[in-house]
């Protein structure tokens, strides 16, 4: 409730936006090197997840999850921001639409797990962070809309498909780890800010 309440009342600045804005131009940027289709699998493997966490762990739990819809509300608009060149409403009809979706709920929760620890991040943290929010959410949420609109027997199916993905996305759960930790411990600013906004928060 006082969480809900704190993003209620925290205004966004022009700070705010402009990181929102600069980590939404660099999950559409990840998306340049193209895409990796493996197995026949619907569903391509991008860098651009390393993008989501990035956001989620440096901008923190609401300005990552917006920097992400950001990025979604483009694509819908017709911006080819997705890796491949993808963009438009077609978009939303096809396999990669869960995890598409997913992306501002991983981010989210990432960025909650973070501040959780802030102004200290713990890197063993902050990798769990990454594989939960990065991870376990997207996939919560790709797996099952990729098994549906696929037309695949069984979620099962889809979920072992999706396995192929689990190797490449813990290692960018790891680099997002490390450059996350360097970006904290560089600009501790950026924690001290949230906690005051917190703080700000909390006393409204």
């Amino acid at each position: 409730m006082a969480d809900t309440r704190r993003w209620r009342l925290a205004r966004l600045d022009a700070r705010d936006l402009a990181q929102i804005a600069v980590f939404a131009a660099l999950i559409a940027a990840l998306g340049v090197p193209g895409t990796l289709h493996l197995f026949g699998n619907s569903v391509p493997i991008t860098a651009q997840t390393l993008g989501v966490m990035l956001a989620g762990s440096i901008l923190g739990a609401r300005r990552g999850f917006l920097a992400c819809v950001v990025v979604i509300l483009l694509v819908a608009a017709g911006l080819p921001l997705l890796a491949g060149g993808r963009g438009g409403l077609g978009v939303f009809a096809g396999p990669t639409v869960g995890y598409l979706l997913g992306w501002p709920l991983g981010a989210l929760v990432i960025g909650w797990i973070t501040e959780r620890a802030l102004p200290r991040y713990p890197l063993v943290l902050g990798f769990a962070a990454n594989v939960v929010g990065g991870i376990a959410v997207v996939y919560a949420v790709g797996i099952p809309v990729q098994a549906w609109v696929s037309d695949v027997d069984s979620f099962v199916a889809a979920a072992t498909a999706s396995l192929t993905f689990l190797p490449g996305d813990l290692i960018k759960a790891a680099i997002a780890t490390a450059v996350a930790s360097q970006v904290h411990r560089a600009y501790p600013a950026l924690a001290a800010r949230r906690a005051q906004k917190a703080e700000a928060g909390d006393r409204s």
